[in-house]
């Protein structure tokens, strides 16, 4: 919960400090194993981890971090003291890794989790923007450029719009999280310390044995499996770059709520609730409120990711400073974010009302000016002469181009996206 960001409690635990502690467990836990599995550690160094930390040691961790500079190194002597009674465990715990193995894993984990939780709410989102687009294909109301009344369009081509941008955000966020990757590098992303440990242990092909235990690492944690990735950030960039877009189309459709919930408009009103839109002095208003904080997020979320895109190219050496750092709580903050966004998108949508003839009635108080276009381009064919024909089509109805079809495409794509990501 957050007083500053109202809406925080959406998140859940998903990528809370619990969570992120939680995801380094997994990720320690999982190195044993794949230690013990290739041979290069015994079999009664292989234990389960999940329970000798709780939520409890986050505080003391969080405080003694500081010291390190990261997490990890207080988090592997706490493990290593409760593993008093397990000393193989303890004796292997961490070999063959480093601090920057756990830490990206575990964010990796954390944003696995997140972008999960996204790609279910965008699947909700797009149910219901197909199901107002298909309502709506018939209802007419101005189309309007640089706020100002255009050409009459249909409310089911706006939402077919809305629709359009949600599933290119489904799509790539399904591209990024096919993409996230385990970590496992060692203390200059050589995989030397591991190839060591298997040529000490007298195991045959050092190399491949190594190479072997990182795959199982990233297999066991459901991850992708590639080369360390120390100095190359893509796949964090790639994943927050993915909730930006994300943000991009639900700031749009945010905006345009906002906008035609205006008392001088009044053609969408968002859904009704308890509390919901009330002001502390003037009682006759019903802000809406969904679609401001939407948009609050939208406006942050490049700037978040701008962040890592500074520091993926401040990156230097085989492991860096400071750049590494500012990312963790960086992507902590746009992925729960982007959480809070996505609950309040899709509350939005499957609540928005629709008032079909107010949008009706304003489109013919306006009807010369929308129709304008159209009789402009009567005049323009009508001078050409020679047979041609000049009659248009009369009213708002007879100008609306290729709405249909273009509601079709976006509902066909919307179903083809559907079949490809489930």
């Amino acid at each position: 919960m957050s007083l500053l960001w109202p809406g925080a409690e959406r998140a859940g635990d998903l990528f809370s400090e619990s969570a992120f502690l939680s995801a380094m467990v997994r990720v320690e836990e999982a190195w044993l194993a794949a230690l013990v599995s290739s041979g290069i550690a015994p079999s009664e160094a292989g234990t389960q981890l999940g329970g000798l930390v709780s939520e409890a040691d986050v505080a003391a961790l969080a405080s003694g971090a500081e010291g390190g500079g990261n997490p990890v190194i207080v988090l592997v002597k706490l493990l290593r003291d409760r593993l008093n009674d397990r000393p193989d465990a303890a004796r292997w715990l961490h070999k063959g890794l480093t601090s920057q193995d756990v830490v990206d894993t575990a964010l990796v984990l954390c944003l696995a989790d997140v972008l999960d939780r996204v790609e279910d709410e965008l699947g909700a989102q797009a149910s219901s923007l197909v199901g107002l687009a298909r309502e709506h294909r018939s209802t007419v109301m101005p189309g309007r450029t640089l706020t100002q009344h255009a050409v009459p369009i249909t409310f089911g081509l706006k939402a077919a719009t809305w629709l359009s941008g949600v599933v290119d955000a489904a799509e790539a966020l399904r591209r990024a999280r096919a993409a996230l990757p385990a970590q496992v590098g060692g203390a200059a992303g050589t995989l030397a310390a591991i190839v060591e440990l298997a040529r000490l242990r007298g195991l045959n092909d050092p190399v491949a044995v190594a190479q072997a235990a990182a795959s199982a690492v990233a297999t066991a944690l459901g991850l992708a499996s590639r080369s360390p990735w120390h100095t190359s950030r893509s796949p964090l960039v790639a994943a927050a770059d993915a909730l930006v877009g994300a943000a991009d189309g639900w700031g749009s459709l945010a905006s345009d709520v906002a906008a035609l919930t205006r008392p001088e408009i009044g053609e969408l009103a968002e859904p009704a609730g308890e509390g919901r839109g009330g002001s502390s002095t003037m009682p006759h208003k019903s802000n809406p409120v969904l679609s401001v904080l939407i948009r609050r997020h939208a406006l942050a979320a490049p700037l978040l990711a701008a962040t890592l895109h500074t520091a993926a190219a401040s990156y230097v050496d085989e492991r860096p400073d400071g750049a590494w750092h500012v990312e963790w709580e960086t992507l902590q903050i746009l992925a729960r974010r982007s959480v809070v966004a996505a609950s309040q998108v899709t509350e939005l949508l499957a609540g928005l009302r629709v008032d079909g003839a107010r949008m009706r009635a304003t489109a013919e108080a306006a009807g010369a000016g929308l129709l304008a276009e159209q009789r402009s381009l009567a005049e323009f064919v009508s001078g050409l002469g020679g047979g041609v024909l000049t009659d248009a089509v009369s009213g708002l109805d007879g100008y609306l181009g290729a709405a249909d079809a273009l509601i079709d495409t976006a509902i066909a794509r919307a179903r083809e996206t559907r079949k490809r990501l489930d």
